[in-house]
């Protein structure tokens, strides 16, 4: 054979093998460029996961890797939640940033992952599975006992109180809820806790169940909403029947609306998360692990409880300011 001739099946060899690998790279879904960041919130509508999806890009982008966002349709969708994953797993993205909607629901999902060589970081609400690189989260049971502290001063020791709470199976909530009802069961004995329901992160059946505890409960001395949603709804339901200041409020998670009651006294206090450190904290966790580095099994990202005499502090001012408009895409 001749040198030239040599040459050119070397070549064509070489073409041949690159389709071939291309071939396979896109029937797999796995990526040969850039390393991939999957995150996966429980849903898009509250400005918390907006911030949380900030802080992820803005980490993203630090850590030099891309970063995919997809969230379920609601955040109750268990179903939706785990496909999303499932497709993320056969897409083969280098590691995923999960919030679960549910602590046992999406473990099969995530398992997945993990034998399929896919790291999997879990944000904000706790999973039930140990195969985890970290969980990165506010103590939320801790925020239920800073929430029911906050009510029981309010409170002076003595009255009714109900609860708006977020799903069942929702870990977040329940240990928030947890946190909140056992430690006005210990430490404010003459304050007893009349009613309890889920709002299944919905603002209309949350304002719904506020209602009805206003009409059950016509002495009712506070409301606790455990998340976004019931907060507002809480806020709007004692506007409703004009018993602002009357029925105390304490809510968990921020909002413009959710601050500006703060400030006209609507509602008394909130617990405030750090969701754009929670988001990018996980990108980094997910990073680490992908270069094999140390990760801590727990971050707590932190609490700040914002008041009215506290709202416009330095501290609460930079927590509000995240900067999601410029860090979302």
């Amino acid at each position: 054979m001749r040198t030239g001739s040599l040459q050119s099946a070397k070549v064509a060899a070489l073409v041949l093998l690159a389709a071939s690998w291309a071939s396979w790279a896109s029937c797999t879904g796995r990526r040969t460029g850039q390393t991939t960041v999957a995150v996966i919130p429980k849903g898009q509508a509250h400005v918390f996961w907006q911030s949380v999806r900030a802080g992820a890009a803005r980490c993203a982008a630090d850590e030099h890797v891309e970063m995919v966002w997809t969230a379920p349709s609601s955040e109750t969708d268990f179903t939706g939640q785990a496909n999303i994953i499932e497709d993320f797993v056969n897409r083969r993205v280098d590691a995923i940033v999960l919030a679960p909607s549910h602590s046992k629901a999406l473990v099969p999902a995530a398992a997945r992952a993990v034998r399929g060589g896919i790291p999997v970081v879990v944000i904000d609400s706790a999973l039930d599975f140990n195969q985890a690189v970290s969980y990165v989260a506010t103590d939320n049971r801790q925020g239920g006992v800073l929430a029911a502290r906050r009510m029981g001063e309010l409170l002076g020791g003595h009255g009714t109180v109900a609860i708006l709470g977020i799903a069942a199976g929702a870990g977040s909530g329940l240990e928030r809820e947890g946190g909140f009802q056992d430690t006005i069961q210990k430490e404010f004995p003459d304050i007893k806790v009349v009613g309890y329901q889920f709002t299944e992160t919905d603002r209309t059946r949350a304002l719904a169940v506020a209602e009805d505890f206003l009409t059950r409960f016509p002495d009712l001395g506070g409301l606790f909403g455990s998340n976004e949603s019931s907060a507002v709804a809480a806020a709007r339901a004692v506007t409703n029947r004009g018993s602002r200041g009357k029925v105390r409020i304490v809510g968990f998670d921020t909002s413009s609306d959710l601050i500006q009651a703060v400030r006209d006294g609507t509602i008394d206090a909130l617990v405030a998360q750090q969701p754009f450190r929670m988001g990018c904290e996980g990108m980094r966790a997910a990073v680490a692990a992908l270069h094999h580095q140390p990760v801590a099994p727990r971050i707590d990202t932190g609490t700040v409880l914002i008041t009215r005499a506290n709202v416009d502090s330095p501290e609460v001012q930079q927590l509000l300011a995240a900067p999601i408009a410029t860090a979302v895409r």
